[in-house]
């Protein structure tokens, strides 16, 4: 198995979820896609993970994301973990969990990790474009819940970064100012920038951002 590297092409699956059989290019359409991986049903981190991304879907949504879950314990497994889900966080999931018993879509996504466990999947999160293409993956240990603030602020950035040729600086936020790639000369930069160029090394040039 080659791991999926960021620019690939995910592979697309069909598989059980909560919301019934998923066909997942078909159920991604034209939307970035957020995909995240869980171990297994009933456990505590994850349990207030999923409750916390079910109260953001709507800054998700804002953002023309799909968010999707994954399990590898069956839908029968996924419905009564939902039952405590919406019982202890006090939100109610308003998005799918897949199920991956057979291990399918973990194999597919490189999610089993033998010298971790062999049994079960990391915590990975994939934010795919609507391209198909990687964009972002970021794995987690079992015992450190997940920033979902963060993974809503790089798709934020890389959302700004595909229409504009700037990049973000470290700790960007929507609205602060952005950095202008170093293939575009401070010239061309101040016409194309018309909020101005502030110039702190020849390579490294702040502009407000230019969406806002």
């Amino acid at each position: 198995m080659v791991a999926l590297r960021l620019g690939d092409t995910v592979p697309n699956f069909t598989q059980a979820s909560t919301d019934g059989e998923i066909n997942f290019y078909d159920w991604a359409g034209d939307s970035w896609v957020v995909l995240f991986s869980h171990p297994a049903d009933y456990t505590p981190v994850c349990t207030t993970e999923l409750g916390t991304v079910a109260k953001l879907k709507p800054e998700f949504d804002k953002r023309n994301v799909k968010v999707i879950a994954l399990s590898v314990d069956d839908v029968n497994s996924h419905q009564g973990w939902v039952g405590d889900i919406e019982e202890t966080q006090g939100t109610k999931l308003n998005y799918p969990i897949l199920a991956d018993p057979d291990k399918k879509v973990s194999d597919l996504y490189d999610m089993i990790h033998p010298n971790a466990n062999a049994k079960v999947t990391v915590r990975t999160v994939f934010i795919i474009d609507p391209s198909k293409k990687l964009r972002l993956s970021m794995t987690y240990p079992p015992s450190a819940g997940r920033n979902f603030e963060e993974i809503l602020r790089v798709i934020d950035s890389l959302q700004l970064t595909d229409n504009y040729s700037v990049a973000t600086p470290a700790d960007w936020k929507d609205g602060d100012d952005v950095v202008v790639v170093p293939t575009i000369p401070t010239d061309e930069a101040k016409q194309k920038f018309p909020k101005g160029v502030t110039e702190l090394k020849p390579y490294l040039r702040m502009t407000p951002q230019p969406n806002k």
